[in-house]
């Protein structure tokens, strides 16, 4: 991929983008086109197509390529996993979040985590039993289906369960993936049986094949919620996390439930944001990020300084997460005063423009306040219905652990968790009391599925990334508030703050070395590319899996944008459903 430094897709939009001014003056047209997807897989995005054309809308489309994302992406997310689905109903312009992320097992208090001499046992934390919690991704298709879409769960969930039963290509990215995890997925006598099939591990091109998965799609897809909760599958799969030393029940895997949740919204210059509400973390960081930044004409500023601004925002939104965010239903999260305007300018008052803040100065204790991993999707259809979806199993390939016989990859969410306070989880963010694990409750996500409206546009993006989601989601905004389609906002370069450690991370090309430079002269300590080798961590060559669509209401146009750097992503747009209202 050839990079380009934002400052030049910056001034590009300057000389390029005809003024809003000049177009808002039109009638919006009543409907898209047509219907556009964008998934980190091309069979996903086609079984999305494949569900409009049998009379399905967005929701029914969302199920089917969260399903095959599911089936072809184990990598990444799974019906072990959870996620967020961000659905807008363009009859009754009611937007609405459906939670089903994972919730922690009765048996996972904080003790279960420490090593005899105390210390954090990390191993326990992120590989096999116990590192799981209760799934929620079934449980969204159904109520999904049952609530918001038109086509029984059987006719949706029917690409995944083909695609399972008679296989899939592995691409680089899969191979790759479980030759890292493979000393871990190989302790568990379920997860051979699914990698190691063939009496080898899979190999890039190989068809892999799953068909413990695709029976577990099947009884999902017939019986509901107690095709996967309850019967066979729930038995073997409470059998097998506890075959292996862990503590599931019966009941409390029953017990699982969607919550829905009323998204947060909020006004950016000429855009209406709708986003991700606790227990994600992603939606009040970007609403102080975006009302701090609000302050500064960012499109006027050289890179350096613009960047600079865009970091120290970061900076204090992660401070925040830190502290004060967690499941809404355990514990009081103070979002009003979190995502008001009026506490986003005392933040901003702040930044000094020509100094960094160390995030030591930033108040390191709780106040009287009160990449691969994961994956996302995006699409319109064409009455104009929305879906953003991001799920996910946590780090790569999850826990590793598959319960024998039901081809389901268990997830690692509760590395999510403040398991010891004041301990980084894999991404290097910590959490305190807040995001402390309780029996029922679902650990804090950096998962951001957003929507965006303008006078003449409407978008739907979001990405995987752990805590680089949520800055990844801001750059995305930033980028098509500068004008930029969807395609270019998927490209972009990108870089990330998250408080502690205090380091700007960037990937290959996101700074040309005068702007490096410079942020090193505001006083920014910066981690790219190559640092290793001066015996840093240093930074990932790149990050994310964005994946975008957006309707221009000016010319009534769809566009989607699938990231480059994911080489097996697809956005598509097609005339499937127009004129049949």
């Amino acid at each position: 991929m050839k990079s380009r430094s934002i400052a030049a897709v910056f001034v590009a939009c300057l000389l390029f983008v005809a003024p809003l001014s000049a177009r808002d003056t039109r009638t919006p047209p009543a409907h898209p086109p047509g219907a556009a997807i964008a998934s980190a897989h091309e069979l996903a995005t086609d079984a999305g197509f494949e569900t409009l054309r049998a009379g399905g809308n967005a929701f029914d489309a969302a199920i089917a390529v969260s399903a095959v994302l599911s089936v072809v992406e184990p990598i990444s997310s799974g019906l072990g996993g959870g996620g967020f689905f961000l659905l807008h109903d363009a009859k009754t312009g009611k937007d609405v979040f459906v939670d089903a992320r994972e919730m922690s097992p009765a048996s996972a208090t904080p003790e279960r985590y420490l090593k005899p001499d105390g210390e954090f046992d990390r191993d326990r934390a992120i590989n096999g039993p116990w590192a799981a919690g209760i799934p929620g991704l079934p449980a969204a298709f159904v109520h999904v289906a049952q609530k918001y879409g038109k086509l029984p769960l059987s006719t949706s969930l029917a690409p995944a369960i083909r695609i399972a039963r008679d296989g899939f290509p592995v691409y680089a990215r899969f191979a790759r993936g479980y030759r890292q995890r493979s000393e871990v997925m190989e302790r568990y006598p379920g997860t051979r049986e699914v990698f190691l099939a063939g009496g080898a591990a899979p190999k890039e091109g190989e068809l892999f094949r799953q068909p413990d998965l695709a029976r577990t799609l099947q009884l999902l897809a017939d019986e509901g919620f107690d095709g996967f909760y309850r019967g066979e599958v729930g038995a073997k799969l409470v059998a097998g996390v506890n075959a292996e030393g862990g503590q599931w029940t019966a009941d409390e895997l029953a017990a699982y439930t969607v919550k829905e949740r009323d998204p947060i919204r909020l006004r950016y210059r000429d855009w209406d944001i709708v986003t991700a509400p606790p227990p994600s973390s992603g939606g009040i960081a970007l609403a102080q990020m975006l009302q701090i930044l609000e302050g500064w004409k960012l499109q006027e500023l050289d890179e350096p300084l613009r960047v600079h601004l865009v970091t120290e925002s970061m900076r204090r939104a992660f401070r925040d997460r830190t502290f004060y965010l967690g499941d809404p239903d355990f514990v009081k999260v103070p979002q009003r005063l979190l995502t008001s305007a009026d506490y986003a300018a005392g933040l901003r008052a702040t930044i000094n423009p020509a100094k960094a803040t160390p995030s030591d100065l930033l108040s390191g204790e709780q106040t009287p306040l009160e990449d691969d991993e994961t994956t996302h999707f995006s699409i319109i259809d064409a009455d104009g219905n929305r879906a953003a979806v991001t799920q996910t199993v946590n780090l790569l390939f999850g826990s590793g652990l598959v319960p024998p016989g039901t081809g389901v990859l268990l997830n690692n969410e509760m590395d999510d968790f403040a398991l010891k306070p004041g301990t980084p989880n894999a991404f290097g963010v910590m959490g305190f009391d807040a995001n402390a694990p309780q029996p029922g409750k679902r650990m804090l996500s950096s998962m951001t599925p957003t929507f965006m409206q303008s006078a003449d546009r409407v978008v739907v993006l979001g990405t995987p990334g752990g805590s680089r989601i949520i800055t990844m989601v801001l750059l995305g905004i930033l980028g098509y508030d500068a004008g930029l389609d969807a395609q270019a906002v998927a490209a972009l370069p990108r870089y990330h703050h998250q408080w502690m450690p205090d380091v700007i991370e960037a990937e290959s090309g996101a700074f040309t070395p005068q702007v490096a430079q410079a942020l090193q002269a505001l006083g920014h300590t910066l981690k790219l590319p190559g640092d290793e080798a001066a015996g840093g961590r240093g930074s990932s060559h790149v990050w994310g899996n964005l994946q975008t669509v957006e309707w221009d209401l000016s010319d009534n146009v769809l566009h989607g944008g699938s990231d480059p750097r994911n080489p097996v992503g697809k956005a598509a747009v097609e005339a499937v459903g127009a004129g049949k209202r």
